[in-house]
C-alpha cells in the first residue's frame, strides 16, 4: 500500500506541476489575443462560425458546449485536424504562423466565451 500511495502522490505532483496549455499562457498577451481574433475572423468567423454568441451554420464557439472536447488540447486538435464528414477542414499547416496561430485562436475563444 505504501508503494501505491507513493506512486499516486508522484503522479499527483507531476499533474499539479505540469504547465498549462500554450493557450493559457497567451490569455495575458494582448497581441496574441488580437492575432487569434484576426485569424478567427478570416478563417472561421468569416465563413461558418459566428463571430459572436449568435446563430450560425456551424457550432457556437463562444459558449462552453464543445462537440469534440472542450479542453484546450481538444480544441487545438479539432482546429488542426478538422472533423471528418463535416465542412470543418483541418487548418494544421495552413496558417501563416502554423501551430502558434492555432493556439492563439484557442486563446481568443477562451477569452471571449460566456459560460
Amino acid at each position: 500500500i505504501g508503494a501505491i500511495a507513493g506512486v499516486v502522490f508522484l503522479a499527483w505532483i507531476a499533474t499539479a506541476c505540469a504547465p498549462g496549455s500554450p493557450a493559457e499562457a497567451l490569455l495575458n498577451d494582448p497581441a496574441a489575443l488580437k492575432r487569434g481574433e484576426l485569424v478567427y475572423a478570416g478563417t472561421c468567423g468569416g465563413y461558418c462560425h459566428s463571430r459572436s454568441n449568435g446563430a450560425a451554420e456551424a457550432p457556437n464557439l463562444f459558449d462552453c458546449t464543445w462537440l469534440h472536447g472542450g479542453r484546450d488540447e481538444d480544441i487545438f486538435r479539432t482546429i488542426t485536424t478538422g472533423v471528418p464528414g463535416t465542412r470543418m477542414i483541418g487548418f494544421g499547416g495552413k496558417l501563416p504562423e502554423g501551430e502558434d496561430d492555432i493556439w492563439k485562436v484557442v486563446a481568443y475563444l477562451k477569452s471571449k466565451r460566456s459560460c
